[in-house]
Formats: structure tokens, C-alpha cells, sequence
């Protein structure tokens, strides 16, 4: 294995540490923004620094791998939530899907009519997973506010609910379709453009 340049581990970095401390400190910086920052100062190293590898001998390349569809991308960030006002009432999901280097390549939001806050949250996520399906996702990062969601999706937590139990199982389905999952509770200030989709499914009916 090659050692790591600096260029890979500032990448390593980005797309694996969760930088919630970073992002506490400095007021107005998101984690997508400090995951660009962190991409962008990888470029910059392998751009001045980096050698040039050497070619591997023809003989010796490997079976050229499956083609990903076109404008797939492996690697994404879910940002999902739900909203209800009135808990239960007039509710929303939403999700927001982020490549690692911080770019936004999609924001989806539905209309749930009148539902729980925990039916809307589930949606979200529901919402997400299967628009990064589309997109060809291999490896997914999923961040989420709500804490009773990751922790039923992570073991801790026992689904008791009738009507979230369906939502689950749908969910742990498509979680398994992934070669790479992460789950992650955020606070609420981190799940801004998620929250945004899904009161914007309210307001607009989407």
C-alpha cells in the first residue's frame, strides 16, 4: 500500500471525521463549508507537491472495473428531516444531498398531509436514501437530527411504534443496498437545508 500524502489524509479527513468541534468554534461555518475548505487545501497540496505516480506496466492493469451510470456519483452526504406543525398536522420531509467535496447535487422535499413529527423524519430519510439510489450512491454518510431515528436505525433504540414500524423496515432495506453506511445525529443548527426541504413541502404543497 502507498504511504499517504499529505494531500490523501486532509481528504481522509473531509470525508471521514465528523469536525463538530471545528465547526462549533467558528460561528457561521458549516460542515459542508469546513469539508470544501479541507478539499480544496488537498488539491492545492497535490497540485504543488505531489510526484507524479508511476504507470503501472500494461500487463499488469487491472480488469477495468463496472462503469457507474452516467453522472453517478459513489460517495454522497444525506441531510434529511421532517417537519410537522402541531405534531401531528400539516407535515413535510426533506433531504439534501451533498458530494463530499461539499457541492450540492440535489434538494428534495414531499408533502406528507397530516402526520407525527417521527412519521415526517422517517420520510425524510426515506426521501434521501432513494434519490441517492438514483444518483448511483455506493457509500453514503447519513445525517439526521433526530435522535430517536439513528438510534432505532443504529440497534440502540427498539421500534415500538405501529405506524414507524413499516418506515423502519423499508429503511434498513434500502440501508442495505449501500457498501458503506454512517449514521450521524446532528444538531439541529447542522440540519438547516434539510429542515428548510421539508417546510418548504409544507408551504409549497411539493
Amino acid at each position: 500500500m502507498p504511504k499517504p500524502t499529505e494531500a490523501d489524509i486532509l481528504r481522509h479527513i473531509a470525508r471521514e471525521e465528523p469536525l463538530t468541534a471545528t465547526v462549533r468554534a467558528f460561528r457561521g461555518l458549516t460542515r459542508e463549508r469546513l469539508g470544501q475548505l479541507l478539499e480544496e487545501a488537498a488539491e492545492k497540496l497535490a497540485a504543488g507537491t505531489a510526484e507524479p505516480r508511476a504507470e503501472a506496466p500494461a500487463a499488469a492493469a487491472p480488469a477495468p472495473a463496472a462503469e457507474e451510470p452516467r453522472g453517478a456519483t459513489p460517495r454522497l452526504r444525506v441531510y434529511s428531516d421532517g417537519a410537522a406543525r402541531g405534531n401531528p398536522g400539516p407535515s413535510g420531509a426533506g433531504a439534501v444531498l451533498i458530494e463530499p467535496g461539499g457541492q450540492v447535487v440535489a434538494r428534495v422535499g414531499k408533502y406528507l398531509g397530516h402526520q407525527t413529527n417521527n412519521y415526517a423524519e422517517y420520510m425524510g430519510l426515506l426521501l434521501g436514501l432513494k434519490h441517492a439510489k438514483t444518483l448511483g450512491a455506493k457509500e453514503i454518510e447519513l445525517f439526521a437530527d433526530s435522535e430517536l431515528l439513528i438510534r432505532q436505525l443504529s440497534g440502540r433504540y427498539q421500534v415500538k411504534s405501529p405506524s414507524l414500524r413499516p418506515l423502519y423496515e423499508e429503511a434498513v432495506k434500502l440501508l442495505n443496498d449501500f457498501s458503506r453506511v454512517k449514521l450521524v445525529h446532528v444538531p439541529r443548527a447542522m440540519n438547516a437545508a434539510a429542515d428548510e426541504m421539508s417546510n418548504r413541502a409544507i408551504d409549497e404543497k411539493l
